[in-house]
């Protein structure tokens, strides 16, 4: 059995990763652990599927069998089966990646998210100033 090194390239740091993730076909991201999942939320707003471990705030982000495919951590033949079937069904493919992006810009733009957070520290601030009085 022939191992993938020869096809692996590790590019280091890439200041236009959107021009990256672009030219990809889909994102594995394989965690232990993941606080929020930005990096799968970037894919996704490039129209790239995404295949990840359940772990974190990554099932937040990824709409199980929407956007893409949730598995258990450490389940690499699962993923690997996921992959396969994604890449494999290009109706399947395509569907997903346009899901993929529409969710990534309606759940996650900063039109949505900033007036969020902004609500947020205005609610905390009031909380500190009612307090200090």
């Amino acid at each position: 059995m022939q191992g993938v090194a020869e096809f692996v390239h590790f590019a280091g740091k890439q200041p236009h990763i959107a021009d990256c993730l672009s030219l990809a076909d889909l994102f594995l991201l394989p965690s232990e652990m993941e606080s929020f999942g930005l990096a799968a939320l970037e894919a996704m707003a490039c129209e790239v599927p995404v295949v990840a471990s359940r772990v974190g705030g990554l099932p937040e982000v990824i709409d199980e069998g929407v956007t893409g495919y949730l598995l258990e951590m450490g389940d690499v033949d699962g993923m690997a089966e996921a992959a396969i079937q994604l890449l494999q069904d290009e109706d399947l493919h395509q569907e997903m990646s346009r899901r993929a992006r529409a969710v990534a810009v309606e759940r996650f733009s900063s039109q949505k998210i900033v007036p969020i957070y902004e609500a947020f520290y205005q609610e905390v601030l009031q909380k500190t100033v009612t307090s200090d009085q």
